[in-house]
């Protein structure tokens, strides 16, 4: 008699998971699944579980691939089913191809266990691969998400682009996507294929630099707030403040175009004068000052226009920058006094519990 054991998280069962039993079962006679305890789960991925152990081995004892069950407890972090590994002294350990602790694994089916070890593909037969992340996600995706403007520092969380000592400084605005609609254009520079990853649970930072665009718009999403971050490969917050002291000053005026952020990726532009503004900008969330803020928006813009963007109209005592990647979609205003009637005016959207 073959006994064949796996072990693993198991965390949410998923069709994934379904096929590692079968086809390990398909090794031998008996398959044996040895699962991660609370406290096993919380060491190695940091994450709580989403069932009480008791339900879990009810779950995987019901699966008829599956004859007996173990729940590890071991202190090792890599193998903490070594005690019942030993007591059942096994044939065959089945891992997946990208099992974390393989290496640890393989180490323990040496001669003295007379235990075979045998990796076997991760797949999902005639469905989409899943991950147990991925169902977190999903599951704890939101029903809207709100749209951003950006005031300075574009370009510096594209990661080929990035530079030391710059900044992203950028907000959320109460202007929302949601599940089924989004109010704005595609191409409008609001941060909406950001929000409409989220809104369809998926990993939103690694989606948009996928397409080779940077990872503000998902940061600041998810953040919301008025937020200053540092230039570089991932988002790294620096700064944030609630959007009182921009109250009644924020305008949007739709270009009636809209824009590729990847078509316009490697036009030329000055990247050191972008970095000055993006320092002008986050001193100025720093000590929330406008009037510092309104300088640093001119001088994003005028970088804007050095690209060969067309001129916005002006309007008095304002300053206003294309939003996004530009040479389209919508551009933001921000004024010293009350915003005009023809335009959109927002607010700074913060969730609710503050900054």
């Amino acid at each position: 008699m073959t006994k064949v054991y796996v072990t693993g998280c198991f965390d949410i069962l998923h069709a994934g998971h379904i096929e590692f039993f079968k086809q390990a079962k398909a090794l031998g006679d008996v398959l044996i699944v040895d699962f991660a305890s609370d406290e096993v789960l919380w060491r190695c991925k940091g994450r709580r579980s989403t069932l009480p152990e008791a339900h879990k081995k009810a779950i995987l004892e019901s699966i008829s691939y599956i004859d007996k069950v173990y729940i590890s407890r071991g202190p090792n972090k890599a193998v903490p089913f070594l005690s019942n590994f030993i007591n059942e002294t096994p044939d065959i350990l089945a891992v997946t191809e990208d099992d974390k602790y393989a290496d640890e694994k393989k180490a323990i089916c040496n001669d003295s266990w007379e235990c075979k070890y045998v990796v076997l593909p991760k797949t999902s037969p005639g469905i989409d691969p899943v991950s147990t992340t991925d169902i977190i996600r999903r599951a704890s995706r939101p029903t809207s998400i709100p749209l951003r403007v950006d005031f300075a520092g574009g370009w510096l969380d594209v990661p080929e682009y990035s530079t030391s000592g710059g900044y992203i400084v950028n907000a959320t605005i109460d202007w929302f996507a949601g599940r089924d609609t989004i109010d704005c254009r595609p191409g409008s520079g609001l941060g909406g294929s950001a929000a409409y990853s989220l809104l369809s649970g998926g990993d939103s930072v690694t989606s948009e630099l996928n397409t080779g665009a940077g990872w503000q718009d998902p940061a600041i999403i998810q953040e919301t707030g008025i937020c200053v971050w540092k230039s570089g490969v991932r988002p790294e917050l620096v700064r944030k403040t609630s959007g009182d002291w921009l109250s009644c000053s924020i305008g949007l005026y739709d270009t009636g175009t809209q824009h590729t952020t990847s078509d316009i990726k490697h036009k030329a532009r000055d990247y050191n004068k972008i970095k000055e503004a993006s320092v002008l900008a986050a001193t100025a969330v720093k000590h929330e000052d406008k009037d510092l803020l309104i300088e640093a928006v001119r001088e994003s813009y005028k970088v804007q226009l050095g690209e060969g963007m067309e001129p916005l109209p002006e309007y008095p005592n304002s300053a206003m920058k294309y939003c996004g990647a530009g040479h389209g979609g919508y551009a933001m205003y921000l004024f010293d006094g009350d915003v005009p009637n023809t335009m959109k005016q927002v607010e700074i959207y913060t969730r609710q519990g503050g900054v």
